[in-house]
């Protein structure tokens, strides 16, 4: 991909935006502006008995509450499975033995540069959690059935929550599967 022109536009709290010049192949150099994002980890927390717990919390760019699981931003040169465990703990207060990873997803690649790095957390124990001051988050403990009802119907519609949950119950399909 060739660039040109590239400049900052907007430096703010948590994104920067970036305008340049992109040659697209034969059609020519068109401007794009892409909103550049640090990246972020996220984890789904999977207990013993199979079921997950989820977090609602307002999101203001959503004008709504939204169901979800533990995220958050990462720090400069922070790993992002350092980054799921702070994230887990602060607004759960729960603690994992071990995190499954499942891969990686693009939020919004037609506008955004982020990545969020998902993870399923498993062994965990409950704790108290330590919201940051911004942050009013409601757990909530629920049947992973009920969880993938919930992302069929609409209820949970945040997409990293949404790749979550399909790939934490696609990855527990295949090795149920194995073991047959």
């Amino acid at each position: 991909m060739k660039t040109y022109n590239r400049q900052t536009v907007f430096e703010g709290l948590v994104i920067d935006i970036e305008e340049m010049q992109v040659e697209v192949g034969s059609r020519g150099r068109h401007t794009f502006q892409i909103i550049r994002h640090p990246g972020g980890a996220a984890v789904l927390p999977v207990h013993g008995d199979g079921s997950v717990s989820l977090i609602r919390q307002l999101r203001p760019a959503a004008a709504a509450m939204l169901l979800e699981i533990p995220a958050g931003r990462l720090g400069p040169e922070e790993d992002p499975r350092e980054c799921a465990v702070r994230e887990l703990l602060e607004e759960t207060g729960i603690r994992a033995e071990r995190l499954t990873p499942l891969g990686m997803i693009h939020s919004s690649p037609g506008v955004f540069d982020e990545v969020i790095h998902l993870f399923a957390a498993e062994g965990i124990t409950p704790g108290q959690a330590q919201p940051e001051d911004d942050e009013e988050i409601e757990v909530l403990r629920l049947p992973l059935a009920e969880a993938l009802r919930m992302a069929l119907d609409g209820r949970i519609s945040d997409a990293k929550t949404l790749a979550a949950l399909l790939r934490w119950d696609l990855l527990s399909r295949c090795e149920n599967s194995s073991h047959d």
